[in-house]
């Protein structure tokens, strides 16, 4: 930046909260793939991508944010249209991680705790 100054160029410095981390994306997209793995909805497996679509949209509605039903495109059916989780901060993020954990403990999902290295909901 001070070269930029210097050789008289003009710059703009944005200053908002810091997005998720690589490491808290693969811990969120573990937990979600274990529920794919694990779960059945609405009488079928689902694929990590629905998953998260519908825990994404359930943690927003959990935080009276509203999630965008939409007409699909092509005219079939409607589309969900939850918050994209790459713009998470990393507060948000962690809040997201903690009600997926919730989830799958309230549903009897087997994860693995990423600091212990111990299963999480096991009988």
């Amino acid at each position: 930046m001070k070269s930029m100054l210097l050789a008289g160029h003009r710059l703009q410095i944005d200053c908002k909260p810091e997005t998720r981390s690589s490491a808290e994306n693969r811990l969120l997209h573990a937990l979600i793939g274990e529920i794919a793995r694990q779960k059945e909805w609405a009488g079928a497996k689902r694929d990590l991508e629905c998953w998260k679509r519908l825990l994404v949209s359930a943690w927003c509605r959990t935080r009276g944010e509203s999630v965008e039903i939409l007409p699909a495109l092509d005219g079939h059916g409607i589309d969900i249209v939850p918050a994209r989780t790459s713009k998470l901060t990393k507060s948000e993020c962690a809040d997201l991680i903690t009600y997926v954990q919730a989830w799958a403990a309230d549903n009897g999902v087997v994860t693995l705790d990423h600091e212990t290295g111990e299963l999480v909901g096991a009988e």
